[in-house]
Formats: structure tokens, C-alpha cells, sequence
């Protein structure tokens, strides 16, 4: 019988490349959606998954999605924005929506699902950080606080769950090369390149990677902690 994932954030780019590489290493995978309902469904069908509509800051769609999947073994806390801004310019609302969906909607998801697996003795939490939840980032203090707490949240959350055979790692991802980055002209991407000690730009693969992993029998004895994945630019 195939084991079950959850990937919240599934239709992004990263979240693409772990339903994909979950799914080749034999899940079925949930592809979690908060807009991009084609792209998940599409996804899904590549994948013989299913696209789940779960907007992680609503308790409905949370719900309605644990009565959809039951019980799954992996949950991937993916889902995630973020805003470059002064910090005494961001919106209230806009801060508030980065704490709801990263932070506290991944809190959410995990507290919905985490019954089923201290009820079965067993099951893997990976959570989507970012290294700016470790270091920090200038115009970037509310995703960054964001990723911080998720870091902690990650921490904690493994050592109370560790004795129910539950296991909580983090990834926490560096400049990953997808559609939002975009925005940055070639000279910019080339002083940030210069920036990464192995001299190269992340791939959406090289997260999914550390997500198998983590979720993988190999890591059997491996909980509570953060996989960098950003070439060296934060050690």
C-alpha cells in the first residue's frame, strides 16, 4: 500500500518538485492548493494524486482536507509568501498575512493531522523554512520572523512528539531559482550568485531532495533539525 503526503503550497514551484519526487519514491501525494486549482489538477493527474483545496490560514479547509485524506504519513508544510518592505512600511494586513500563512497556518495543518499519527505511533512533519529564519533578512523582517518562529515551532514540536515515534524536521531552503525571482535584473542575480560559496543558484529539486530525505528511512534517527539547502551562503 502506497504511503499518503500532504504537500501544502503543492501548485508553487518547490512544492511541485516534492509531489514529484514523493511520488517517485512511491507516496501518493496530496497536492495542496490555495488558488492555483489547474495547476494542482494538473499536477495531480501527472502524478495519479489528488489536488486538495486547503488555504492553510482557514480551519474549514483544513479540516475538510483531513476528511478527504484521513490519516496521512508525511505532511510537508510548504505553503508559505513572502514581501519585500521597509518594516516600517509593510501593511498591517500584509504582516499579518505572512505570520497566518506561514507560521500559524503551518501550526494549524500539523495540530489537524498530528492525532492520526500519535494514534498510529508514527509519521514524518517536515516543515519549509528559509535561511532567513536563521539569519534574518534586512526588508524582509516579517518573513523572516515568520521562518523563525517555524524553525522553533519545528524544534519544540519534536520533542514532545519524538515519544509518540513522530519525527519533525525543517528544510530551510537559500536563493532558489524559480518564477518569483524574476524580479532581479541579470547584474542582480550575478552579485547574489557571487554571494554563494558553491557558486551556483539553488533548483527546486535540490529542496524536493532534502524533503525525500527527510521522509525517508535513512533519516530514521534524525529529528528536530534544519537542512540548509542555500550552497554555502549561510553556515
Amino acid at each position: 500500500m502506497h504511503k499518503k503526503a500532504l504537500i501544502t503550497g503543492g501548485s508553487g514551484e518547490i512544492g511541485q518538485a516534492i509531489c514529484r519526487r514523493l511520488a517517485k519514491d512511491g507516496y501518493f501525494v496530496y497536492i495542496g492548493y490555495a488558488g492555483s486549482k489547474e495547476t494542482a489538477e494538473n499536477i495531480a493527474d501527472e502524478l495519479h494524486g489528488t489536488a486538495i483545496k486547503i488555504d492553510v490560514t482557514k480551519r474549514d479547509d483544513i479540516m475538510s482536507a483531513v476528511e478527504k485524506t484521513g490519516t496521512v504519513d508525511l505532511l510537508v508544510n510548504n505553503a508559505g509568501i513572502s514581501e519585500i518592505e521597509l518594516f516600517n512600511c509593510i501593511s498591517e494586513q500584509k504582516s499579518r498575512e505572512i505570520m497566518e500563512i506561514n507560521l500559524v497556518g503551518a501550526m494549524n495543518c500539523t495540530r489537524a493531522y498530528l492525532s492520526g499519527m500519535i494514534h498510529k505511533k508514527s509519521g514524518c512533519i517536515i516543515n519549509i523554512s528559509s535561511m532567513w529564519g536563521q539569519v534574518g533578512a534586512s526588508c524582509e523582517v516579517d518573513y523572516s520572523a515568520s521562518k523563525a518562529g517555524l524553525i522553533g515551532f519545528t524544534k519544540a514540536l519534536a520533542k514532545e512528539t519524538a515519544p509518540s515515534g513522530i519525527r519533525v524536521n525543517c528544510v530551510s531552503p537559500g536563493f532558489i531559482m524559480t518564477e518569483m525571482n524574476s524580479r532581479f535584473s541579470a547584474e542582480e542575480l550575478e552579485l547574489i550568485r557571487e554571494e554563494i560559496p558553491l557558486g551556483i543558484f539553488g533548483e527546486p529539486h535540490h529542496v524536493a531532495d532534502s524533503v525525500a530525505f527527510l521522509a525517508s528511512n535513512q533519516a530514521e534517527y534524525i529529528t528536530g533539525q534544519i537542512i540548509a539547502v542555500n550552497g554555502g551562503m549561510v553556515i
